[in-house]
């Protein structure tokens, strides 16, 4: 028997207000630890640090992939929180700027939704450790909002021109 679907997590979350248990709608977040704590008037994704999480053990640095989950989980669930979609939105493109290394320390994340419609949302997302005045990464995530029934809207057919070269 499985477990509750991420559409019936995502419903309980809303309905009792409790922001821990988006992290459980899926397994990479779970696996990676990643939180999520109210702040002021929104809520911030805390990535805590553990030393598996580091890539580069000269320096020593987090390493760039778990930077990068942790900004796509932030917007994941700044979207899921903050708007009405039914189901965990799906990635079209990151693209993630690498600002300082960062460093062995507990790492925090939070997004803002730039601009959403019914079917696509562009969301900025910033890390920092220490001090959000100084991000460590930053990324603008594009995504595809679940449609009716919690499948993805199929993409519009885009008409050709007759006679030109489309």
């Amino acid at each position: 028997m499985t477990g509750p679907s991420a559409a019936e997590r995502i419903a309980a979350a809303r309905a009792s207000g409790d922001l821990a248990s988006l992290t459980q709608t899926t397994p990479y977040t779970r696996f990676l630890g990643i939180t999520l704590e109210r702040s002021d008037d929104a809520f911030v994704c805390r990535l805590p640090y553990r030393a598996d999480l580091i890539g580069n053990p000269l320096l020593p640095a987090l390493h760039g992939g778990v930077i990068g989950a942790l900004l796509e989980s932030a917007a994941i669930f700044h979207l899921i929180w903050e708007s009405d979609v039914n189901a965990i939105p799906k990635t079209i493109n990151l693209s993630i700027d690498y600002l300082r290394p960062g460093r062995p320390l507990d790492t925090f994340a939070r997004g803002v939704a730039t601009k959403q419609g019914r079917r696509v949302a562009n969301v900025r997302v910033e890390a920092w450790q220490e001090a959000r005045e100084r991000p460590i990464a930053a990324a603008h995530c594009h995504f595809l909002l679940a449609g009716e029934g919690g499948a993805s809207a199929p993409p519009s057919p885009v008409p050709l021109r007759e006679g030109g070269d489309g």
